[in-house]
C-alpha cells in the first residue's frame, strides 16, 4: 500500500459533502481508490481530492458540492 491517509466512508462524506451513497457509487465505479480494512471500507484521501478537483473543472456543471476548507 501507498503512504496514504486513508478515510472512513463517513470522513470522506464530511470533507466532500458527498452522501456516503454517493460515495460508494463512485468507489465500485472506479473513480476513487478504496480498500477494506477488516470490516471497514476506507477511502484514499489523496484519490478523493483528485476527484473533487477534477469534478470541480468539469463543463457538465454536475460536480456536487465544494470541499470546505477550514
Amino acid at each position: 500500500m501507498t503512504d496514504d491517509e486513508w478515510l472512513t466512508i463517513q470522513q470522506a462524506s464530511k470533507l466532500s459533502g458527498y452522501h456516503a451513497e454517493y460515495l460508494r457509487i463512485i468507489v465500485r465505479a472506479g473513480k476513487v481508490v478504496a480498500h477494506k480494512f477488516g470490516p471497514v471500507w476506507a477511502i484514499s484521501k489523496k484519490s478523493l481530492l483528485s476527484y473533487l478537483k477534477t469534478a470541480e473543472k468539469s463543463e457538465d456543471r454536475r460536480h456536487g458540492p465544494k470541499v470546505i476548507k477550514k
